[in-house]
């Protein structure tokens, strides 16, 4: 299946879950935020995710600074 990550498409296998995504891509679950069709995934749901075909991904990631 063919998702679009960030505005670049990635061909992923079918039921593959939010979560296996996530650890795929290096990032910390805890850390993230997660858009999938324009709407916002709990982080406790991302291993209940399944994600379909087409599906467009936006993560956002938390990072500290001063």
């Amino acid at each position: 299946m063919h998702l679009s990550v960030n505005g670049t498409t990635r061909t992923c296998p079918e039921g593959l879950s939010m979560l296996e995504l996530v650890k795929e891509l290096g990032l910390p679950p805890e850390k993230i935020v997660v858009e999938r069709n324009l709407s916002i995934v709990p982080a406790d749901l991302f291993a209940k995710t399944i994600l379909q075909d087409a599906d467009t991904i936006e993560i956002l990631q938390f990072v500290g600074g001063g």
